[in-house]
């Protein structure tokens, strides 16, 4: 095995070379994912090193690439494509609910769609209108498909890794503003099988900071600032358990009823608004499994229930570290 320290767009970039390198069924297809690398060069240097036969420029058309990425799935393909942004993958949302996630179940399991859908995803970039949603709750709705969001390198390696492997439809939801978060990746070399070096299930939760006092439970751009508020409530004290979700369909309540059980208070945090979002699902299903182990009600924290608003006010729109404090406070208040 060999260890680096990458950024998570780095990661990315080499879990598809690895992809590609080791299936011949693997294909990439995005717009301007080949000669330029993609527009946050997530894709650099494939398309010269694997050709465009396998790494494809498509047209400005979603529903095209999605609908392509299905008939080649059909065929016996593994095609991963990218949505350059967020926002423009509602031209593809009648092909992804209403083909790729019921395939299977029409079909009677006779028929398998291995397409991953990547999907920069979130705020924080300065960006305009539709570059900086956070749509995963309307695809999590949907039976038939798989969601993921890894919030580190190593995560964005080895979940992408087992996205492409698995043999349903996975959309992977990828936080843009820590594209150029660094961390400790370790991958196989050579002589070592990718199997030895896999850090878990693909829809397993992982605890990324120990705690005793309050559970606080995140997913993909907001795990960092989950852990920032843990170090901050330590000063004041305050012991924060940060359960890291990884995946929003399935979710692991295994692990994060496990953590409520000794914490007692649970906050929920996403990016995305409070209004409808994951958090609810996951407030409701921990106070059904955890109602004589709470010391307070669910809290949720994360975008309001309004359009993504202009550059200049993203950072008011955007939970951050004291919004989630603020939750903290509230709950510890009970």
């Amino acid at each position: 095995m060999v260890t680096k320290s990458l950024p998570l767009a780095k990661a990315i970039n080499e879990a598809l070379r690895a992809a590609l390198e080791s299936d011949p069924k693997v294909l990439l297809m995005g717009e301007d994912i080949g000669k330029l690398g993609g527009v946050f060069r997530v894709t650099d240097g494939l398309q010269k090193d694997f050709g465009e036969s396998r790494v494809m420029d498509s047209p400005l058309a979603e529903s095209g690439i999605v609908g392509t990425a299905i008939g080649l799935a059909l065929r016996g393909y593994r095609p991963v494509v990218e949505i350059q942004f967020d926002g423009f993958v509602f031209p593809a949302y009648d092909q992804i609910v209403t083909q790729l996630a019921k395939m299977h179940a029409r079909s009677q399991g006779k028929v398998r769609l291995p397409v991953v859908i990547r999907i920069p995803y979130g705020g924080g970039i300065g960006a305009v209108e539709h570059h900086s949603e956070s749509p995963e709750a309307l695809f999590a709705h949907v039976a038939g498909l798989k969601i993921v969001s890894p919030s580190t390198p190593s995560d964005a390696y080895w979940m992408l890794r087992q996205a492409i492997q698995s043999d349903d439809p996975v959309i992977f939801f990828e936080p843009k503003r820590r594209y150029w978060d660094k961390g400790e990746v370790t991958v196989p070399d050579s002589g070592s099988a990718a199997g030895d070096a896999v850090p878990g299930e693909l829809h397993k939760a992982r605890v990324a900071r120990e705690g005793t006092d309050l559970t606080l439970a995140a997913y993909g751009p907001m795990v960092k600032v989950c852990l920032q508020a843990a170090a901050a409530a330590e000063e004041e004290g305050r012991s924060i358990e940060v359960v890291d979700l990884r995946s929003v369909s399935p979710i692991d309540f295994d692990t994060v009823q496990a953590s409520v059980e000794k914490t007692g208070r649970l906050v929920v945090v996403h990016e995305a608004p409070v209004f409808f979002g994951s958090g609810a699902e996951i407030a409701a299903r921990i106070t059904e499994r955890c109602f004589h182990h709470l010391e307070a009600p669910v809290l949720r924290v994360g975008g309001y229930h309004a359009p993504y608003p202009p550059a200049r006010l993203e950072e008011e729109y955007l939970p951050g570290l004291d919004r989630v404090l603020d939750a903290v406070d509230r709950s510890s208040a009970y």
